[in-house]
């Protein structure tokens, strides 16, 4: 018999809201799934995909995440993961490095035996890519097999990579297909084999209302899967249908009316009334203990009233922020790389990287000092690139 722990799409790193305490939720749920994991001493733990939000997280994710995989190693407990879409880099994988300090397994096409299980793995794969798979496995001597697969396959809804074709043209076959990238938990039988989704282990959106999870699956002649809750934080979703003359008291009645205390608060606000400003009802929320407060007025409200509607040049706008920024020459320089609709948005962050490299090889200083207020007010309004906003200007 084998035991092991299906999780997926904890998006470690994401600071969801802009609010760092929610970063630190992702973590800590990880953690629990983790310590679940050494309390119900199984045989291993299976991630699969979207370990990371993002490509490049921070110093402090990473070393988060190695904290909580040292608990899974002082416990003798495999980790087993793939690549999800979210993480994915061009090179060496953040999941390579784990695997470089003992700390994790990166499954592929060769087995990974644990007890009477092997495990097999499938990063994400780019539906264009998709095409080109041949889905060969190296054979295994154990009573099962699983697949580990990260992408939104069929016969859920919203798939587009079909489940049944890698079953039947996959030189192994499966007992289960293990998958990550939809957070929310599914499970069906295709091809004589079980396909699941764990779900995700924090809610990464506001759409995500039911309990987040993991899946407890057990290899024993057949495959048991069952699902398992964990603790995460509060979130109050207030959905408000409002009547004719019904408005902003109608919709703080509802939100008072819930313990608010550390929670993130989604108000939904549909039917007919009176216009609300979305502001004041979040700072009700925030009054009353909300962690964050956001408030969706779906209405389409008609208006009798004249509206006046000013629209000032926004290139001017941002140059004169520039200026009154006094931006050194290096400085401008790199706000021209950001903004600049030639760079990808993919390279910007590489371009950027470059050029403060020659930048620090030419050793002009003079690159770095910032503006006079003369030379800003005689700029030419072109002299800083393209006069699109700058990126501090969006966040």
């Amino acid at each position: 018999m084998t035991r092991v722990i299906h999780t997926g799409d904890t998006h470690l790193g994401y600071q969801q809201y802009h609010e760092p305490a929610r970063r630190e939720d992702f973590l800590d749920a990880f953690r629990q799934v983790i310590d679940d994991a050494v309390a119900e001493t199984v045989d291993a733990v299976v991630h699969a995909g979207d370990l990371f939000h993002d490509r490049k997280p921070g110093l402090r994710d990473i070393m988060g995440t190695l904290d909580v995989l040292r608990t899974l190693e002082d416990a003798d407990i495999p980790f087993l993961a793939i690549v999800g879409n979210h993480e994915t880099k061009r090179d060496a994988q953040w999941l390579d490095l784990f695997e470089s300090l003992g700390l994790a397994s990166r499954l592929g096409s060769s087995p990974v035996t644990i007890g009477n299980t092997a495990f097999y793995g499938l990063d994400f794969v780019p539906r264009s890519q998709r095409e080109d798979l041949d889905y060969d496995f190296q054979a295994h001597d154990t009573d099962h097999a699983a697949l580990v697969a990260h992408g939104l396959f069929q016969p859920f809804d919203h798939g587009d990579w079909d489940a049944e074709v890698v079953l039947s043209e996959a030189s192994v076959d499966f007992d289960a297909m293990l998958l990550g990238d939809d957070h929310e938990p599914k499970r069906t039988q295709t091809e004589g084999a079980w396909v699941t989704y764990c779900g995700s282990t924090e809610r990464a959106s506001a759409s995500e209302r039911d309990d987040r999870g993991y899946n407890l699956v057990t290899f024993d002649g057949e495959v048991d899967i069952r699902r398992r809750g964990l603790p995460t934080r509060e979130f109050v979703f207030v959905d408000v249908d409002l009547g004719d003359g019904e408005g902003y008291q109608r919709v703080r009645e509802r939100i008072e009316q819930h313990d608010l205390d550390g929670a993130v608060v989604i108000v939904a606000i549909d039917g007919g009334g009176d216009p609300i400003t979305p502001a004041e009802l979040e700072t009700v929320a925030l009054d009353g203990g909300a962690l964050v407060a956001r408030v969706n007025d779906r209405r389409e409200i008609e208006t009798t009233q004249d509206v006046s509607v000013s629209f000032a040049d926004p290139d001017d706008a941002v140059r004169e922020r520039i200026r009154e920024l006094g931006l050194s020459p290096a400085a401008r320089d790199l706000d021209e790389t950001i903004r600049a609709s030639k760079v990808a948005d993919s390279k910007v962050a590489d371009t950027v990287e470059q050029r403060v490299a020659d930048i620090v090889d030419d050793a002009d200083d003079g690159a770095f000092e910032s503006a006079s207020d003369e030379d800003e007010s005689t700029a030419s309004p072109n002299a800083d690139g393209d006069g699109q906003a700058t990126m501090e200007e969006y966040l």
